[in-house]
């Protein structure tokens, strides 16, 4: 009875290690963290963001420094960006954000573009150098509607 017990021990002790493993996989992979940390919160309008969700990732060089946190509208009915990126970084005052495309049908995430100035955001600054995200279907439908057809020459 005593060899049985101690190999059921060891057996589910193997498949919680495993179920543990796989739950940390699991958040990993979705973008959460365990036990976040503080991060800088900075802000940016943007006249158009055309499916940027939330958890998006914001890079600067390629490279993820924080993500998307809430979007909603300002009083000026542009969207209100709110970001969270890591403070470990300082951030020249005068970067600018874009929001970009993964690939032609990729998802949207923000672009830091660094800048020079030697002041650098604090927590709950808004960047104000921005650039929307270009959308394909209005270039297509610009460049639909600016052919002229049959016009003759």
């Amino acid at each position: 009875m005593g060899r049985l017990a101690i190999r059921n021990f060891v057996v589910g002790l193997f498949v919680l290690v495993g179920l543990a493993s796989i739950a940390y996989l699991s958040l990993s992979v979705g973008g959460l963290s365990v036990g976040g940390g503080d991060g800088l919160t900075i802000y940016a309008h943007f006249d158009d963001i055309s499916g940027l969700k939330p958890l998006a990732k914001v890079t600067v060089a390629g490279v993820k420094v924080g993500e998307v946190v809430e979007i909603d509208l300002d009083d000026d009915y542009r969207a209100r960006v709110e970001m969270t990126l890591d403070a470990a970084l300082e951030y020249p005052y005068d970067t600018s954000a874009s929001i970009i495309t993964a690939g032609i049908l990729g998802d949207k995430y923000v672009e830091l573009l660094i800048g020079g100035d030697d002041k650098t955001f604090i927590d709950g600054d808004t960047i104000t150098f921005t650039e929307s995200a270009l959308v394909l279907e209005r270039l297509i439908g610009k460049l639909i509607h600016n052919t002229s057809v049959g016009d003759g020459n």
